[in-house]
């Protein structure tokens, strides 16, 4: 997400949404036309758009995860590039920030856990096929409207990176980078008791 220097003179307009796929990269395109259409530049850019995905590694299909990493990594790059999996969507936000600094331009990344949203009924199997079961964990997430309201925030204050999850999943994000056997020995315990029927 972009956002203006707190020094340039803002003028308000109402918001505008414009709906596409970004796992098809023409619509990005014609997106990127759109948008510029509605005000003529972009002052807060908020790639939220994702596919969720349930099964293992060693029995989905290619096709699968190259549909996944389209949408949830290349399209919101190509999407930044006209107008810019979730780790790899971090780490090139993160080099981006480095970037465009030196414009007075912002970028935000906002991690915020599990969101009460269709995602996991959305979210593909290993065969691609629609998983179709609302998980425990996305029933028992923040109201997306505290999450919008969080991510506005963050944006006005020109944070750079925002963990809105809660304390299990925070402690996970500094327990991967302050100890990582543990944060891994955590993760292969979690796989095994999720791929138990």
């Amino acid at each position: 997400m972009f956002s203006r220097p707190p020094f340039i003179a803002r003028q308000t307009y109402a918001p505008r949404t414009v709906t596409f796929d970004l796992a098809e990269a023409e619509t990005v395109v014609r997106a990127a036309e759109e948008i510029l259409q509605c005000y003529g530049q972009v002052d807060v850019l908020i790639n939220n758009a994702g596919i969720s995905y349930r099964g293992n590694i060693l029995d989905t299909d290619l096709s699968v995860q190259r549909a996944v990493m389209d949408t949830n990594y290349f399209g919101p790059i190509a999407l930044t590039q006209d107008a810019a999996s979730k780790h790899a969507t971090q780490a090139y936000f993160d080099c981006l920030r480095a970037e465009v600094e030196q414009y007075g331009l912002a970028v935000t990344v906002v991690s915020p856990g599990y969101i009460r949203t269709n995602l996991s009924l959305n979210a593909v199997t290993g065969d691609g096929s629609k998983y179709g079961v609302l998980d425990k964990t996305t029933a028992m997430g923040r109201d997306p409207r505290d999450v919008a309201r969080a991510v506005l925030e963050a944006v006005r204050r020109r944070s750079k990176d925002v963990v809105l999850a809660g304390p299990l999943p925070a402690l996970a994000v500094f327990l991967r980078n302050l100890w990582p056997a543990l944060f891994f020995k955590i993760m292969a315990s979690r796989a095994c008791k999720e791929q138990k029927p």
